[in-house]
């Protein structure tokens, strides 16, 4: 019989889990990490390949969800500014050793790696943040 205080429940990361997991909720997560405040347009076009629809739903649910704030600033013309809130980058660190565990795969995942993502800004690890993704075609 195992232990009751070994056992892992996830029952209290499911809706995290659930959020995401979705196809670009990472990648924003990470770009708004990497850059602080970005606004629509640019977060468009760090995330070359995702839709104008599945951005704003991506950034609807991240709102929901608590991990990103968005801010209206009042300009001429006014404009909307997107940024982690505090959960959100606690996240954006929690995420830091999946990154490098993926990283030490190498061999297994680079390939796709550097062919579907070579071309995404938000995809590159800075030595901002201490990291580097050393992937060659």
């Amino acid at each position: 019989m195992v232990e009751e205080s070994k056992c892992n429940c996830l029952c209290f990361v499911e809706e995290t889990v659930d959020v995401i997991s979705k196809k670009w909720a990472l990648l924003v997560i990470n770009t708004l990490g990497n850059h602080r405040v970005l606004r629509y347009n640019e977060l468009m076009d760090e995330l070359r390949g995702i839709s104008p629809k599945s951005l704003a739903d991506t950034l609807k649910t991240l709102c929901s969800q608590g991990l990103v704030q968005r801010t209206h600033v009042a300009e001429i013309p006014p404009k909307v500014q997107y940024s982690l809130t505090d959960d959100g980058k606690e996240l954006w660190r929690a995420i830091e050793p999946l990154v490098q565990w993926a990283l030490s795969r190498g061999g297994k995942t680079s390939h796709k790696c550097v062919t579907k993502y070579k071309n995404l800004k938000a995809h590159i690890l800075t030595k901002e943040n201490e990291r580097e993704c050393n992937f060659t075609i």
